[in-house]
């Protein structure tokens, strides 16, 4: 798999499974999750997360910076104002360019304000970002994203922390159809066989949080992400074999005594 590599924007990216920070009991335990899970880049909510603010505890001080790229996210915002004022602050803190945009229209299911979460691609991809917004599993809007700068598209594959895994794998296949930057699920899975139906239709990431945080041994379940995701990504570069009504016989017929 060394020839298959994941570049946005320039940047090469070690890992197709990307992780989140919230959730863990501790700092210690989110560190050892991230080592666990063979990320590279791990997100972290710039309103929920002290990472602007070095004089007290911070979650860099478990995270390498120089190890890790860190992703900053606008969890928590509801209005394009809060979502740019976070993104802006982040990299103001010089956190990164990066960002995982997201504009919350819902608080009961969390679904994305996709109208907010459009006009608000727009302006940080003309300032610089390298946004990365998160969606839901709608191609139009998707499309329309793309068209506004984003980096790449993050449709969810079911609500936030749901672990209903990928609900309508149609959808994210017509996503990857239509997409000319690169498709990363985020939100929605549950165990190890979503991640890897996620990369089995093509996806170029996955990015998970909850599934690991919320498992009863979150470092069993990172190591089970990890080759999830590797297995899923092997398969979809294998090429698998199409569906049939009926058996066809593993040894062939031709050579066979009579």
């Amino acid at each position: 798999m060394d020839d298959d590599k994941l570049i946005i924007r320039g940047i090469e990216f070690k890992s197709r499974l990307w992780v989140g920070t919230g959730k863990y009991k501790n700092f210690e335990e989110t560190a050892r999750a991230i080592e666990a899970s063979g990320a590279d880049v791990v997100t972290v909510a710039v309103r929920r997360v002290n990472i602007i603010d070095r004089r007290s505890e911070n979650l860099l001080d478990y995270i390498d910076p120089k190890k890790y790229k860190i992703l900053p996210n606008t969890a928590g915002c509801y209005t394009v104002e809060d979502a740019l004022r976070y993104a802006r602050l982040a990299r103001e803190a010089g956190v990164s360019d990066l960002i995982k945009l997201e504009v919350i229209g819902d608080e009961k299911t969390l679904f994305p304000d996709v109208i907010g979460l459009l006009e608000a691609t727009e302006i940080l991809a003309k300032e610089g970002f390298i946004v990365f917004p998160y969606t839901n599993d709608d191609p139009i809007m998707a499309k329309r994203l793309e068209d506004a700068g984003a980096a790449a598209v993050m449709p969810l594959g079911a609500p936030i922390g749901s672990g209903l895994g990928i609900r309508n794998p149609f959808n994210i296949k017509i996503i990857l159809e239509n997409a000319k930057v690169p498709i990363i699920v985020d939100a929605g899975v549950g165990t190890a066989s979503d991640a890897t139906i996620a990369m089995e239709l093509g996806c170029d990431a996955v990015l998970i949080n909850t599934a690991i945080a919320g498992a009863k041994d979150p470092i069993a379940m990172a190591t089970a992400m990890k080759h999830a995701t590797i297995a899923g990504r092997l398969a979809y570069k294998a090429g698998r074999i199409s569906k049939k009504l009926y058996a066809t016989a593993s040894s062939p017929y031709d050579g066979m005594l009579s």
